[in-house]
């Protein structure tokens, strides 16, 4: 047998694995790697990858997208999150948005919620050169399904709306949905419900973040704003470019490019008819320290004297403009009827101008609460009739806050009105247990409290809190529950009290609403009206002058001029005829 020379065997079994390693692997294409489920068929396992860096965010979320060509299947995505945090990993210096480059990694799923974000983690990344830029896939209507656009570049055509801002100082986002505002669900439909679980998924659907691409929190400036200024909700956005992502929870935009937006307008005061205007705001927490320049910060509200002077200045310019005969009030500090008092103060500096408002003193409280209702009126157009008379049983004092009535009558008139105000436990779920506590139905905590309330109030009010059951009664406040939640919905359809908004409402009515939270608008803050009170109302209307605006436009924050952000709540304001 012929043998090979010792040393050429040798160099051959070196040779040999050489070239085999330096053998590159052939790269999956990205729709593969991503799958038509919504986690990875390659899931745990390494793969390699190539394609176009499509976005940048290693300093904000830890990683880059990289977009292929396209593997034919609509089903699948064609883009993915490469995360770089390896120690050790060996980054080219070329790498940028518009390079193309090739990932080896293991494929995990990143939590998000009930979901998850398919991602790379790279072992190695590189070589890298340059390439095109994919063009952004445009977006001309919500999609059926975002999985299949995950991490992809697109371009949204059609109208976003903003419903909330609530999370843009926080995390740099805001809150978007396809196809306008979107609704509380228990505002429309009655909680536990299927048409209740119905908008709620639709909601879901519909609503989609628009992003920083960063995980920052409290970021100082957030880019895709050219004047980094909040918008109002309600203002449209056109043409929003960016990456679609999945984090925390929710479908989102991780924007890059300043957001093209149409400013939803501030309205100016609503004119309502009638010769008698009622009123009702809910304050925000009106704290005047010890009401002589001390006991700053107080314990809810403006943290020093020169915010409290500002929130002054807002809530004057919003009654003000409001211009009612009487209002009710709502989260005023418990603090007495003194001059010292934030009801006084309030009542002082709207007598600024020369104007003549008066309060209804009710003695003491009303209540125990630190937080009370109150009720002002214009002594030259309108005068008190009998006592005031409060409600200080059952559920009211420590739960509820205690509601307070008073007649009145226009100066010189004979007809009499009698105002309630009125103020509801809250939904914050603090020691809520038994009945109370959170159902999981859209109600939040304390719903059972705020049903007994509606119910005790209703009887309390049934023959009379003023002597004279003929008397037309009007509940105004905040009732901490939306229009098709248990109270209110009992106080209507069993009690036989009539909403001033449906009753009011013509056709082409806009739906009433004076609160948002959480990108969902709604109805905390109630008009009802006695029988006898239905045939006086002439009009109905809210001033979204609050509830759209963003937080910082408020005292504490930007401190906008004028009325704006004078409470998160809107007023609203009511016209009868006597």
């Amino acid at each position: 047998m012929r043998r090979f020379p010792l040393a050429a065997a040798l160099l051959l079994g070196a040779l040999l694995p050489a070239a085999v390693e330096a053998r590159p692997p052939t790269p999956l294409a990205i729709g593969a790697v991503q799958g038509e489920a919504a986690t990875s068929p390659w899931q745990g396992r390494e793969v390699t990858v190539e394609g176009v860096v499509s976005a940048d965010f290693r300093a904000g979320l830890g990683g880059l997208f990289l977009q292929d060509g396209g593997d034919g299947d609509p089903r699948t995505s064609d883009a993915v999150f490469v995360r770089i945090d390896a120690a050790g990993l060996s980054v080219p210096g070329n790498l940028a948005m518009g390079t193309r480059c090739r990932v080896t990694g293991r494929v995990v799923e990143l939590p998000s919620g009930r979901d998850s974000l398919t991602t790379i983690e790279a072992a190695t990344l590189g070589p890298c050169r340059t390439a095109t830029l994919p063009a952004a896939q445009a977006i001309a209507a919500l999609p059926a399904d975002w999985e299949p656009l995950e991490g992809m570049r697109v371009r949204i055509d059609a109208p976003l709306t903003i419903t909330g801002s609530h999370a843009l100082a926080r995390f740099g986002e805001l809150t978007a949905s396809f196809g306008g505002r979107q609704w509380q669900p228990s505002e429309l439909a009655r909680p536990g419900s299927a048409e209740h679980a119905q908008l709620d998924a639709e909601n879901a659907r519909r609503r989609l973040a628009l992003d920083d691409g960063s995980q920052q929190r409290d970021p100082d400036a957030v880019a895709y704003l050219a004047d980094g200024i909040a918008p109002r909700v309600g203002s449209v956005v056109a043409g929003a470019e960016g990456i679609v992502d999945h984090r925390n929870g929710a479908w989102r935009l991780q924007l890059q490019a300043p957001l093209a937006l149409q400013p939803a307008p501030q309205p100016p005061p609503p004119g309502v008819p009638g010769t008698l205007k009622v009123a009702a705001f809910n304050l925000e927490n009106l704290f005047n320290g010890d009401g002589q320049g001390g006991g700053f910060p107080t314990p809810r509200g403006a943290r020093t004297p020169q915010q409290l002077q500002a929130q002054l200045a807002k809530l004057v310019a919003t009654i003000r403009a409001l211009d009612p005969d009487i209002a009710a009030l709502m989260e005023l500090e418990n603090d007495g009827y003194g001059p010292q008092s934030s009801l006084a103060q309030l009542v002082a500096a709207l007598n600024a101008d020369g104007a003549r408002w008066r309060f209804v003193d009710a003695g003491r409280g009303p209540g125990d609460d630190t937080i009370r209702v109150g009720l002002i009126y214009r002594e030259d157009r309108v005068a008190t009739r009998g006592k005031p008379r409060v409600l200080e049983a059952g559920p009211f004092g420590e739960l509820s806050r205690v509601p307070l009535a008073q007649a009145f009558a226009r100066k010189g008139g004979k007809g009499r009105l009698v105002v309630v105000a009125n103020h509801f436990k809250s939904k914050g779920c603090s020691e809520a247990a038994g009945d109370d506590a959170d159902r999981k139905d859209g109600q939040g905590c304390w719903n059972a409290t705020r049903l007994r309330s509606a119910a005790a109030l209703h009887a309390w009010l049934d023959p009379g809190p003023t002597g004279r059951n003929r008397d037309p009664v009007v509940l105004l406040g905040d009732f901490n529950a939306y229009a098709m939640e248990d109270p209110v919905r009992w106080l209507r359809e069993e009690a036989g009290w009539a909403d001033a908004f449906a009753v009011a409402a013509g056709d082409d009515a806009a739906r009433p609403y004076s609160y948002v939270y959480d990108g969902l608008s709604g109805r905390l803050d109630h008009a009802l009206l006695s029988p006898s009170a239905v045939p006086l109302l002439r009009g109905a209307v809210e001033w979204h002058v609050n509830a759209d605006e963003p937080d910082d436009a408020g005292y504490d924050g930007r401190n906008v001029p004028g009325p704006w952000r004078s409470s998160d709540h809107d007023p609203l304001v009511l016209g009868f005829d006597l």
